[in-house]
């Protein structure tokens, strides 16, 4: 099949830089990705994936070395506030009959799996290092280098996250991240007897959630409303915490409770948004993952979709045709499916804030999993 890139350049470390990276290698395409942080260090909170990103994983080749070092278990236990269980919902086994249809990871964990398959491809990777100016020719992008460098590319990445430095250089019109009103904490705790899946508790006004992440951690996640997105001093967040989970009665909620410390590296993330509607390419640049469609957490589908981007985006590479159009093929078959996870999470967040009608927030629920079901 003709191949119509052969080089490209990928500006962004992440997950869909690090996804992009491995399927393009893959097919044939040399690949430059370069990282601005010198120590690529992830983002240090846990982490739940659903049958789709453990799809996606399968994909990469990169599910078994996942398993082994992550937690993955069939469905997600509801939970009244006194711990009386309220529901089982089911997570189909999309990887395949023998997987389970979710999991839980701490985000180093995952990140390094990545880093380590990338390092056996023929990527070439450099860290401590991003672009200053992106200059389109009539034969590819001439790239300037933050040590001073330049290089050429048939197609540049951008997958740089949220706020992606490569959608304010070439798309300055584009929308900024939107503060959603609410923010999530999270901290990592020792795996207690009897959480052995996805479990949340659901109280008048927050939901807490545990999801192990090994055979002996798991993280507590909380999501709070909070009007406005201020700076909270750390030195407070062990109080904050605990103060959150003063309505839950539940033992299990209790003893997490008491056991938060400076030890659990508790983390706090104020929720964004982003969705690009216009084209997500300009010339030989296009944006993939958090750089066009960043997420709330509430259908724990962000670092899914941003998966399928790269995987996506590799196959119409390996299609072939003019750029403008395999460009456009890619952003065809990824809008609707980005798109719902961006809406949908952002809903439920808006149900959540206003104690809105719990009926629409379980037929959103229910319809956003069945549609994450779906093939790529």
């Amino acid at each position: 099949m003709t191949q119509v890139l052969r080089n490209v350049l990928i500006i962004g470390g992440g997950f869909s830089g690090m996804a992009a990276a491995l399927e393009l290698s893959r097919i044939g395409v040399a690949v430059d990705l370069v990282e601005l942080d010198p120590s690529w260090r992830p983002y240090g909170a846990g982490i739940s994936l659903g049958g789709a990103a453990l799809r996606a994983l399968a994909r990469l080749g990169v599910l078994e070395d996942f398993l082994a070092r992550a937690h993955a278990a069939d469905g997600v236990e509801l939970r009244a506030p006194h711990g009386t269980p309220l529901a089982m919902l089911p997570t189909p086994r999309l990887a395949g009959p023998g997987v389970p249809g979710g999991a839980g990871v701490m985000r180093p964990v995952l990140a390094g799996i990545l880093a380590d398959a990338l390092r056996r491809s023929t990527t070439r990777l450099r860290l401590g290092c991003s672009f200053t100016a992106l200059e389109e020719e009539e034969d590819g992008v001439r790239v300037r280098f933050t040590d001073g460098s330049t290089g050429k590319y048939d197609l540049v990445i951008g997958a740089d996250g949220l706020y992606s430095a490569v959608r304010q250089a070439v798309f300055p019109d584009a929308p900024k991240p939107l503060y959603s009103g609410q923010g999530v904490w999270r901290a990592l705790l020792p795996r207690l007897p009897g959480i052995e899946t996805t479990t949340m508790w659901i109280g008048p006004r927050i939901k807490p959630g545990v999801n192990p992440v090994s055979g002996t951690e798991m993280y507590l996640f909380i999501t709070e409303d909070r009007a406005t997105n201020a700076w909270m001093e750390p030195q407070g967040f062990v109080a904050h915490v605990r103060g959150l989970l003063g309505d839950f009665p539940d033992p299990v909620l209790q003893e997490i409770r008491a056991r938060l410390d400076e030890k659990a590296q508790i983390i706090y993330r104020p929720l964004e948004g982003l969705l690009m509607r216009g084209p997500w390419h300009r010339g030989r640049v296009v944006l993939i993952g958090d750089a066009v469609h960043a997420t709330t957490p509430h259908l724990a589908s962000g670092a899914c979709i941003g998966l399928e981007d790269a995987i996506v985006l590799a196959e119409e590479v390996g299609r072939g045709g003019p750029l403008t159009e395999l460009l456009a093929r890619f952003q065809a078959r990824r809008w609707e499916r980005c798109r719902m996870v961006v809406e949908n999470s952002a809903r439920l967040g808006e149900i959540e804030k206003t104690g809105g009608d719990k009926a629409e927030h379980a037929r959103i629920m229910r319809e956003s999993l069945h549609a994450l079901a779906e093939p790529i």
